[in-house]
């Protein structure tokens, strides 16, 4: 019997709810980590005298080392498996994390959060495909947009924890509780975390049939003698396992395209807007309530996404939340001045941005076959981040430029419209054709595949 297609076609169980739990814990932390240097910088600006531009570098940095850990990290979750990646991952963030509170300068900070960066963004992907192989096909988008709120509920947890960490000690504690916890959930999921089955069926590592049992009785089925025979057949993996090649293309090219563009808004969105606000309301408080907001947006996204998905399909859903964006922040440029309708239009920010990055992560992983899954959806971080590396420098020097945050919202809007194009772009590629990548004929008409 294939586990495999018992996870996919049968009711979700206790033990894949548990994989999805153990998963959104950690994204929370990644989402803490992601972001807690937009909340430390208003302070450590103060403290150490900062620029706008010298601001900017530091909020790349840990960008700059997602992007790197997303393309050249990421990729080796194909060939060590899921499971040992994301350990490895969460031994690295932890250590970036705690080096990050010992920095005495700018530089040093810069470096530290990039190394810290390029665990933070290879884990992501790993993460994302392990929810999405042990979800069941019917709840598939659901499950996925639930498991979104994780990276939006650590960015609150960061802007609350934040001020009451830094008034209590200084600017360095929120690393310092960052490190702790991203410890506290490895031994966890040292003990919790189980490998992929895909992997284990497709890749055949050693002890593959001893992993594969044990997770079978976690699931309520039997022990089985021999791993079931791989599903991708030679044929498939001629086309499908290149990711620029036939229909691949322009699959491949609509979801980098897509993601970047909102990537980029997000991160304008989530590493400016505090401090604009703050600047603005003259305020420093104000602009951590703003994140705060922000994130809460990014939850109710995630979830918005999860509900709508249980009724039509998770492209279209996407289409949808990136086509809301560039109305949003087109709203937000216009009237972000009034202190309460600032208020409400962050948590609007928060659910088309944030709720946007869960929509790529909940669609990504069925784009590709397991065997090139990892590299697919980590080079789609690593090539997004790369590109949005240059949303918050850029942002700095358009400041230093004179550009208002009228100007800066507006800009960022149209890259909602490119995103919306290009996942509709990817949605028309699935017409006619099935939607399951490791299917021989996956990238082949309907029509053909019925008469094999």
């Amino acid at each position: 019997m294939d586990v495999r297609q018992e996870i996919l076609n049968r009711p979700m169980r206790p033990f894949q709810i548990r994989v999805l739990v153990m998963c959104i814990l950690l994204t929370m932390i990644d989402g803490y980590e992601i972001l807690v240097m937009a909340f430390v910088a208003p302070h450590l600006a103060k403290t150490w005298q900062l620029g706008p531009v010298q601001v900017g570098y530091l909020l790349s940095a840990g960008v700059f080392g997602m992007a790197l850990g997303a393309t050249l990290v990421s990729p080796l979750a194909d060939r060590i498996g899921r499971r040992r990646h994301i350990l490895v991952c969460l031994t690295f963030i932890t250590i970036g994390m705690a080096l990050s509170a010992l920095a005495e300068n700018v530089t040093q900070l810069v470096m530290l959060r990039a190394f810290a960066g390029i665990f933070i963004g290879a884990v992501l992907s790993s993460l994302n495909i392990l929810v999405s192989e042990y979800s069941s096909n019917k709840r598939r988008g659901t499950v996925m947009g639930i498991y979104g709120i994780g990276l939006n509920a650590g960015v609150a947890l960061g802007g609350a924890a934040t001020n009451i960490l830094i008034a209590t000690y200084s600017w360095r504690a929120p690393f310092v509780f960052g490190a702790l916890i991203t410890a506290a959930l490895l031994l966890v999921a040292i003990k919790a975390l189980p490998e992929s089955l895909a992997f284990l069926i497709e890749r055949r590592p050693k002890g593959a049939l001893e992993q594969y049992n044990a997770i079978s009785e976690r699931l309520g089925h039997p022990r089985s003698d021999k791993l079931p025979d791989p599903v991708e057949a030679k044929a498939a993996n001629v086309d499908q396992g290149t990711l620029l090649r036939g229909a691949m293309l322009p699959r491949t090219l609509s979801l980098w395209l897509g993601y970047a563009c909102v990537i980029a808004a997000f991160y304008f969105a989530n590493t400016w807007t505090a401090k604009l606000m703050s600047d603005a309301a003259g305020n420093v408080n104000m602009g951590a309530r703003i994140g705060v907001l922000i994130a809460v947006g990014g939850i109710v996204g995630s979830l918005l996404f999860a509900g709508l998905s249980a009724i039509i399909r998770p492209r279209l859903v996407t289409i949808l939340l990136l086509s809301l964006g560039a109305i949003v922040y087109v709203l937000y440029a216009n009237l972000y001045q009034s202190a309460g309708i600032a208020l409400f239009l962050a948590v609007c920010v928060g659910i088309v941005s944030n709720g946007g990055i869960a929509a790529f992560y909940a669609i990504s992983p069925s784009v590709f076959a397991t065997t090139v899954r990892g590299t697919g959806v980590g080079l789609m971080i690593g090539i997004g981040r790369g590109i949005a590396i240059l949303s918050p420098i850029m942002t700095g020097y358009l400041i230093k430029a004179g550009w208002t945050p009228q100007s800066l919202y507006q800009c960022f809007a149209g890259l909602f419209v490119v995103a919306a194009l290009a996942i509709f772009s990817l949605d028309r590629t699935y017409r006619g054709r099935t939607e399951d990548p490791d299917a021989p004929a996956a990238l082949q008409p309907a029509t053909l595949a019925r008469a094999r």
